[in-house]
């Protein structure tokens, strides 16, 4: 079904301090929160209240920043919990309760029936407190279905604002999240939230395919970062969709994601990944000849993202064996040399002989540029490359 509505619970604050890697500062959760903000999140999620007195005071700052975002607290689904989240002055508790045969045995020994009783009488003390409520079954794909629908319906029917789907270890595919959001939107009437683990690289794919099931909120992460592998990314989630219909995600400032994921990185201690959506530093880099030469003539040939949108730019790297002449000669343009296009391809045969070599900078590709704009082909600002004799560079295609 199509993407119609959908929000985002940014879980940096929440999910992203059990990162191995995160001890967030008080001043630097404040920061992270500002630009979550900014970007135009909908809901942030912060630690338990519970989990710490520093946890308690981080969560009453940042309810009182005066966000646009609904902030919001993971909490266990009892009312000691809950009482501290209303004292932090929260807008809504995310309260989760372990489903699986794994988790009702070996973390709260609970039955499914003293599950639904205990989650009843939270969910009835929070709502009747004016919060914001989701209840989510923990491990959800490692639970019996019967067994997961019958502790949703009552949780709906006591009126909880969103029913959230965790996919807590990361097992789960595409076509299971699919089903499971289907099956689950013709039970209840409430939203439905997903959040997915990362561990078999599923994450991002999982959290679309919820989307396209009829989920309404997906959790994410900015870079990732979660217990274990992490969670969904911000940034993928923004390309998948982004790559379906641009709109989808026009309402959020997209120009901040690269400050975000600095600040996160900087933060955590960790580079952003060479191969992460959007901000990494290879993210909009074209090499390949073939690649470049269409690059040059229509971006959209090798870009489903258009890095304009991000306030990117695109990169053609062209020392290195793999050039093609046409990227050579947009390099010569770009430097103001005029050669004709004989002298751009034996220029180009050069560059490529000399990287076969030993690598090159793009400032030795400029020398060679201005050698063949000044001599004709006949100053040689390098060393010849083997085999290539003089005044004829080895023809490498």
């Amino acid at each position: 079904m199509p993407i119609q509505r959908f929000a985002i619970v940014d879980s940096t604050l929440r999910e992203g301090e059990q990162f191995a890697e995160a001890s967030f500062t008080a001043e630097q959760k404040v920061a992270i929160a500002r630009a979550l903000d900014a970007f135009g999140v909908e809901y942030i999620e912060l630690t338990s209240p519970a989990a710490s007195p520093q946890s308690l005071r981080d969560c009453r700052t940042l309810a009182h920043l005066g966000l646009k975002a609904k902030v919001l607290t993971h909490v266990r689904c009892c009312l000691e919990d809950v009482r501290l989240a209303l004292e932090a002055g929260v807008d809504g508790v995310n309260l989760l309760f372990g489903t699986s045969p794994w988790l009702r045995q070996y973390s709260h020994g609970q039955a499914i029936p003293e599950i639904i009783a205990r989650a009843q009488e939270v969910i009835r003390f929070a709502k009747d407190h004016g919060l914001e409520v989701r209840f989510s079954a923990e491990d959800a794909f490692r639970t019996d279905l019967a067994d997961l629908l019958t502790v949703y319906r009552a949780v709906d029917a006591c009126g909880v604002d969103r029913v959230g789907v965790a996919d807590t270890v990361g097992v789960a595919t595409p076509r299971q999240v699919y089903a499971l959001i289907r099956a689950l939107r013709r039970a209840v009437r409430a939203d439905i939230e997903f959040h997915g683990h990362n561990d078999s690289s599923c994450a991002v794919a999982n959290a679309f395919s919820a989307l396209e099931a009829g989920a309404t909120h997906v959790d994410v992460t900015v870079l990732g970062i979660g217990e274990r592998n992490g969670i969904t990314s911000l940034e993928g989630l923004i390309a998948r969709l982004y790559t379906v219909d641009p709109n989808l995600v026009r309402r959020y400032n997209l120009t901040l994601l690269r400050h975000l994921d600095e600040l996160v990185a900087q933060a955590v201690g960790v580079a952003i990944p060479f191969n992460h959506c959007i901000t990494s530093p290879t993210a909009f880099v074209h090499k390949a000849g073939l690649h470049t030469k269409a690059v040059l003539a229509n971006p959209a040939s090798y870009e489903a993202l258009d890095p304009r949108e991000f306030g990117l730019a695109r990169s053609l790297r062209i020392a290195h064996r793999l050039t093609g002449w046409n990227a050579i000669r947009a390099r010569a343009q770009e430097l103001g040399l005029s050669l004709t296009e004989a002298q751009v391809r034996e220029a180009t045969r050069y560059i490529k002989a000399l990287a076969d070599q030993r690598p090159l900078s793009l400032g030795e590709v400029d020398a060679v540029l201005r050698a063949w704009a000044r001599g004709g082909g006949e100053a040689r600002p390098l060393e010849r490359p083997q085999g290539s004799p003089q005044g004829a560079p080895a023809n490498l295609g």
